[in-house]
């Protein structure tokens, strides 16, 4: 995809992958929109040039804005990066409400959005949906199954819309990170991927027309689960 020219709007843009995909995109010619829910991080990117968003998009008042944000605009690209965690323990009801949380970012929002622009996308002469999923989409870690849920979830709505859209002028695109060195993951130990090597990765996979973009160590989790879906599963549950 040619993104020279191209209006493209990335949620979570104003942080972590989000923001590093934002610059990359601006920094080949792409007009870019960011949106997310910090007004300090919104305003700093205001400044690099980019147009903000505010929004919260786990409620629908926040997404509302973000589809008004882009209304009359002939935007060319989707980046559905927005996503949070959630302190789930299974022996806690009061974990409910973070899990909700967390499914209403990761799921219902990308879903949300992937509707609601669509009709804008397909009035452009070319057009993609880029959803950011995880390699947790693949195999799940015992210590997150509300966030590997919702990752799962969007990967098979991702591989489902696609085949919808395949005889259309609309891309759709999945990008699985690894671990990534953002806020979210700040507590983690451990091995972590630098979001501008993550996010270049996706970039490039934008542009040279992938439908599944694996990035670093998923290329190897993809491989091991194409040989033995068993096996990587057991190694990614007490990952």
């Amino acid at each position: 995809m040619e993104l020279r020219g191209k209006l493209a709007l990335v949620t979570g843009g104003s942080d972590g992958i989000g923001r590093e995909i934002a610059l990359q995109l601006q920094g080949i010619g792409a007009e870019v929109i960011v949106s997310g829910r910090s007004a300090d991080k919104l305003n700093a990117m205001a400044a690099l040039g980019f147009g903000t968003i505010a929004g919260d998009l786990s409620t629908p008042a926040g997404i509302d804005a973000v589809v008004g944000g882009v209304a009359g605009k002939p935007l060319a690209l989707l980046v559905n990066n927005a996503g949070v965690g959630s302190a789930y323990e299974l022996d806690d009801p009061a974990a409910l409400d973070s899990a909700a949380h967390c499914i209403r970012t990761n799921l219902d929002a990308p879903i949300a959005l992937c509707t609601r622009l669509l009709p804008v996308l397909r009035a452009q002469r070319e057009a993609a949906i880029v959803n950011v999923t995880s390699g947790l989409a693949i195999a799940p870690r015992a210590g997150g199954p509300i966030y590997c849920a919702t990752k799962a979830a969007l990967r098979s709505y991702t591989q489902a819309i696609r085949h919808q859209l395949k005889d259309s002028n609309v891309r759709v695109i999945e990008a699985l990170p690894p671990v990534v060195e953002t806020s979210m993951t700040a507590g983690r130990a451990g091995k972590k991927m630098r979001a501008h090597d993550c996010a270049a990765e996706i970039v490039h996979g934008i542009r040279t027309g992938k439908k599944e973009v694996n990035v670093g160590m998923v290329k190897m989790l993809q491989l091991v689960h194409s040989i033995s879906p068993a096996l990587a599963r057991r190694i990614m549950i007490r990952y």
